[in-house]
């Protein structure tokens, strides 16, 4: 255990074992930091965040921030971090809101410098959140998924898994699994063939996966049409449910087609 004198820590937050605190970092009252953490100088933790072991919080990153939505009335909400977890220069990180009183992100993630997660995102495990990523309030990201560099994600978004989305993109959409997103605006212009093989996607589910999106994107049908197609020439397979289940259940409508396709 390290823990710099110079460092602000209230005496009733909560430090596991073996955590490194640099000199001018803040941590106050109300905070849970697991094992084996490093918050590095002038970082900020503030009341109501918790993270598991192995996180680094780096130099001048702010978790648990008061809400940047007038709706917020100072209810007690939280800021919950998973186990590994890295959070680089200058990201922020909000607390949640009356609306579901908590922002979560999980495990294995990477939030690159100068990001920005609002009240109340939930963003699963394996995350990686690029440089200078500007994310809404209420936005769920499912695992695995990849935004590159100064993405801007509009509140209620879904992005679901083995997502990669170029850097520079405007997401007002619903981004189905597997998929590789870019241009302006944005399109489907693929599947995330490199991500899913890294992840141990055999030949036969990388085919289906790309053969589904073909039924959806390529032979002029409607996403009503789509889905009934899909239901009816493809075998169930935990492939089809995930993204049958994201277009059926998607609130503000998938991405649409490449306009070359």
């Amino acid at each position: 255990m390290s823990h710099s004198p110079l460092a602000v820590i209230h005496p009733e937050a909560k430090i596991g074992n073996n955590v490194t605190i640099e000199p001018f970092a803040v941590i106050e009252k109300d905070v849970v930091i697991g094992d084996n953490c490093h918050i590095y100088t002038h970082a900020v933790i503030l009341s109501g965040s918790s993270m598991g072991s192995g996180c680094r919080i780096f130099p001048g990153a702010v978790i648990g921030g008061v809400p940047q939505d007038l709706k917020f009335a100072g209810e007690k909400t939280t800021v919950e971090i998973g186990d590994n977890t890295t959070i680089r220069e200058c990201a922020t990180i909000n607390r949640g809101t009356a609306a579901k009183s908590k922002t979560v992100v999980g495990s294995n993630c990477l939030i690159m410098a100068y990001s920005h997660i609002a009240h109340d995102c939930i963003l699963q495990n394996n995350i990686i959140i690029g440089n200078a990523c500007q994310i809404a309030g209420e936005v769920e990201i499912d695992d695995f998924a990849i935004l590159s560099g100064n993405c801007l994600v509009h509140q209620f978004t879904q992005i679901s898994k083995h997502v990669m989305v170029q850097g520079g993109s405007r997401i007002g959409k619903d981004i189905p699994p597997y998929t590789l997103i870019g241009r302006e605006p944005i399109v489907y212009c693929g599947i995330n063939i490199v991500g899913l093989r890294r992840r141990g996607f055999t030949n036969e589910q990388v085919y289906l996966i790309q053969d589904i999106y073909r039924t959806l994107y390529t032979r002029g049908l409607n996403n009503t049409e789509a889905i009934k197609c899909i239901e009816t020439e493809y075998a169930p397979s935990n492939e089809r449910e995930l993204i049958l289940n994201f277009i059926k259940n998607s609130s503000r409508g998938i991405v649409r087609g490449s306009i070359d396709d």
